[in-house]
């Protein structure tokens, strides 16, 4: 995605400044995508707008998606089809594992990765480490889905960097998941993406058959060069096993992508995950099964072949970043 620009708009100037389509009496966001194209859909109302000390936080009420948490300019998820990019970043790495009982959350602040891992019937224990507080204030305040996640007994909130936090800690955990902001320039989170961090401090806490599992930004049939490709060959350089996949969210006008990774390979059959669905999840998932993930890491014959062919290994000096900038917005009139 791109950042913000605006939020408050009557009408659509062409190049000669004249009205085109006559004016437009909603509210608008708008979020530039790339430098000639932009995503905007109407607003009801801005229900909050402001800055903590890492990154700047709109909560927007959206006509097309419901109430849609903007970080940094850029659409973090929407009411009304998050639960396709948590249901995507949760269940395959749980699923795949043959016991998970502890998790580690890199991330996650607004609550609703904590919501699913804490749906599995196994889990024993979730830390959900955070380094923004005012946004974990702020979601637990206007986020109603997510409230029974933060005040469930097996959260462990812990509001840190989750370098410095994996770093001092002893325990280890059967899923790390990477919940991060997208590698933006000059946003907080870029330098959780690199091959160092992922090989000497991840790996090093994932019990004996553990997995890794990150979002990795977006990945349609264009835009996945972009961090979605290098991401993953760099996951290739620590783990044997590494599958990528890929869901269409709309509120995101793309298509989105995670990778999931082990020394363990992942051999579980379509009809063991739906079983395994039926028998460790709580409630019903509104989009995830086992033909699903199947369809989901069967990536077109373009994003394979480009994969395939990745040779960028992610550092801090060599690093890649979406389409933004942190704390980079500005509002148009």
């Amino acid at each position: 995605m791109g950042e913000i620009s605006a939020a408050l708009s009557n009408v659509l100037n062409n190049e000669n400044g004249h009205v085109v389509g006559g004016p437009r009496k909603s509210c608008w966001y708008e979020e530039e995508i790339d430098n000639d194209l932009r995503w905007c859909f109407a607003l009801n109302s801005i229900l909050h707008t402001g800055a903590t000390q890492y990154q700047d936080i709109q909560l927007l009420d959206t006509k097309p998606f419901g109430k849609a948490l903007v970080i940094d300019g850029k659409l973090q998820s929407a009411e009304i089809d998050e639960f396709i990019y948590h249901e995507c970043l949760v269940h395959p790495p749980l699923l795949y594992h043959s016991n998970p009982r502890s998790i580690f959350i890199m991330g996650g602040g607004e609550g609703s990765t904590a919501r699913e891992l804490l749906r599995h019937k196994t889990v024993d224990k979730v830390v959900m480490c955070d380094i923004d507080e005012e946004v974990v204030e702020f979601c637990k305040s206007y986020l109603e889905v997510n409230k029974e996640a933060f005040s469930d007994p097996r959260l462990d909130l812990i509001i840190n960097d989750a370098r410095a936090e994996l770093e001092r800690r002893e325990e280890h955990y059967d899923i790390i998941v990477g919940d991060l902001a997208d590698p933006i320039e000059g946003g907080p989170c870029y330098q959780l993406y690199t091959k160092s961090f992922y090989e000497f401090i991840v790996k090093p806490r994932l019990n004996q058959g553990g997995i890794f599992v990150t979002q990795a930004g977006p990945a349609g049939i264009f835009s996945h060069t972009e961090v979605f490709s290098c991401i993953f060959n760099t996951l290739k350089q620590v783990f044997k096993y590494v599958v990528p996949y890929s869901a269409h969210i709309p509120s995101y006008a793309d298509t989105w992508g995670w990778v999931m990774a082990s020394d363990t390979p992942f051999v579980v059959s379509v009809d063991e995950l739906d079983q395994r669905i039926k028998q460790r999840i709580n409630g019903e998932n509104r989009y995830l099964d086992g033909k699903t993930f199947t369809s989901a890491s069967t990536l077109s014959k373009a994003v394979r072949n480009s994969l395939n062919n990745e040779t960028h290994v992610y550092s801090e000096g060599n690093a890649r970043f979406i389409y933004g900038h942190g704390r980079h917005n500005q509002a148009m009139t």
